[in-house]
């Protein structure tokens, strides 16, 4: 163990005794905490005192000591200061190491208002730290390093599930989520939260990976513990779930993975006695539930293929350099990216109703397709910002028109927020994170202060991102606590400062406040 570990383990031991008058965060979250900010929006402070925060961290609290220098509205930097910290102040659940090897570092981190790890969601709430991580030394490098070990592990033992439980080692009790469910292949409840199979998790993980390697250099890491096995488990159950429904002579081929619950939402399950709708043989890997973890129309989520696939590829290097990976696994993550990529352009670009090519949702290699595109990422207008197309890509930018317009039946307008919803809550809600996504696959100055100006005012006071907000009732809205949109906000105004910073010196105050 390092020995700031053993410095850190000392201050968490300190930090729980004195937490047991920290408030909960999902009671705090609720309250408009002052001292509010001076701007018209009167943002509350949302930040635990430091010795209730779940990690502390210099890097982070650096950036936004400088920040308050670069972000000229008061009321933007107040959004920027809560926001940007949030998955380290309240999300950062347990950190410890492995029990059979006190060298490997686990990290379990909760959703937010969730008790329970999402490989999606954690990826993403650790991803924006990225844009101040420099080395494998650095204090945020530690939570890197557990989430993608803890990660791991979970794809190993149940790589068709997308939420889990504690670890063992965490000495927390497992959390039951009142479900009724049958699920091929079988799990365990003690380890296993939800087992709804998203293929983003695959991308999560593998994004999430890239992120640190990138970020530090640190190869040896990844040849250490589990990140080769959990490799070969994505790819084992890809390949799986990319068999069609019909084999070469017509014969039925049953599914890697089925799913059924009790449930009174129709998104909840799986029709066709839970094994989805067919598919035919098109080189896709299926996704039977969207990132959102709503069942999908068609099992070929674009989206969450575009991010398997150019992850595939990008982590690839980090294996062609491990000494200890099977031979030939490099080049079998690389084929993989290939053919998906391949059968992308030829399934699932698709004619608009205006005649223009675009990238659909979904499809099933049948001539079904779903044309529409969800907040949740990886979504279509994410494309660019996972690194999959260029911003400037013709298909993209023709997406792009047909998500940000009403001819997208998730297209959310109204006088407060304009952004893409999400069938996971209703129409007419839309999702802030869209909105923050538009911004950073923008280099159009007036979209992105038009969308960021959006985001401000859709927090209701709370000075925190929600799951959604009606684009005409800025009071109505779904999820105080939710750090993935937080940090995504903070991502976002960090990837700003380094290629527009003249944004932030713009006055983000709104011409009126409505009185109450």
């Amino acid at each position: 163990m390092r020995p700031s570990d053993v410095i850190l383990s000392v201050f968490l031991a300190i930090g729980h005794v004195l937490g047991q008058s920290c408030p909960s965060y999902s009671s705090y979250s609720l309250s408009r905490n002052p001292p509010l900010s001076t701007g018209a929006y009167k943002l509350a402070y949302q930040r635990p005192a430091p010795e209730c925060r779940t990690f502390n961290s210099s890097l982070i609290e650096d950036v936004i000591t400088r920040s308050k220098d670069q972000i000229y509205d008061v009321d933007l930097f107040r959004l920027f200061e809560n926001t940007f910290p949030n998955t380290l102040d309240t999300a950062i659940k347990w950190r410890g190491v492995a029990a059979n090897n006190s060298e490997e570092e686990l990290a379990f981190v909760i959703t937010g208002d969730i008790n329970a790890m999402w490989i999606r969601d954690s990826a993403n709430q650790i991803a924006p730290y990225k844009t101040v991580l420099k080395n494998a030394s650095d204090d945020i490098a530690s939570v890197f390093r557990g989430v993608i070990n803890l990660q791991a592990r979970y794809l190993i033992t149940s790589p068709y599930c997308n939420a889990f439980q504690p670890p063992s080692e965490s000495g927390m009790p497992p959390e039951s989520n009142g479900g009724t469910y049958s699920v091929t292949p079988s799990y365990d409840r003690n380890v296993v939260f939800t087992c709804n199979f998203e293929l983003d998790d695959f991308g999560g993980f593998l994004q999430l990976s890239h992120d640190y390697y990138t970020a530090t250099g640190d190869v040896d890491f990844f040849g250490k513990f589990q990140w080769i096995p959990a490799v070969q488990s994505i790819l084992a159950a890809s390949e799986a779930m990319r068999k069609p429904t019909y084999g070469p002579d017509g014969k039925w081929i049953p599914p890697a993975y089925s799913f059924q619950s009790l449930t009174m939402s129709a998104s909840g399950t799986l029709g066709n006695n839970g094994m989805g709708s067919p598919v035919n043989d098109t080189g896709l890997v299926r996704s039977p539930f969207r990132p959102s973890d709503d069942s999908a129309m068609f099992d070929f989520n674009i989206p969450a293929n575009m991010m398997l696939s150019r992850y595939l590829e990008s982590t690839s290097k980090i294996m062609d350099r491990l000494p200890n990976a099977p031979k030939g696994l490099a080049r079998e993550m690389r084929d993989m990216a290939t053919e998906i990529r391949h059968a992308i352009d030829q399934w699932g670009i698709v004619n608009a109703p205006n005649g223009k090519k675009i990238f659909a949702y979904e499809v099933d290699g049948f001539g079904g397709q779903n044309l529409m595109d969800d907040a949740n990422i990886p979504s279509l207008l994410s494309a660019p910002f996972l690194g999959y197309v260029d911003k400037d890509d013709l298909v993209y930018q023709n997406t792009r028109a047909f998500v940000l317009s009403r001819s997208n039946p998730w297209w959310c307008a109204g006088p407060y927020i304009n952004a893409v919803g999400s069938p996971h809550i209703r129409p007419g809600a839309a999702w802030p994170m869209s909105a923050i996504m538009r911004a950073m696959t923008s280099d159009d100055d007036g979209e992105i202060i038009s969308a960021i100006k959006e985001v401000l005012r859709s927090t209701d006071g709370y000075g925190l991102i929600h799951e959604s907000v009606d684009s005409f009732n800025t009071s109505s809205w779904t999820r105080q606590w939710f750090t993935w949109a937080n940090g995504l906000f903070g991502q976002m105004i960090m990837d700003i400062a380094d290629r527009k910073p003249h944004i932030l010196k713009e006055s983000f105050q709104p011409f009126f406040i409505e009185k109450d």
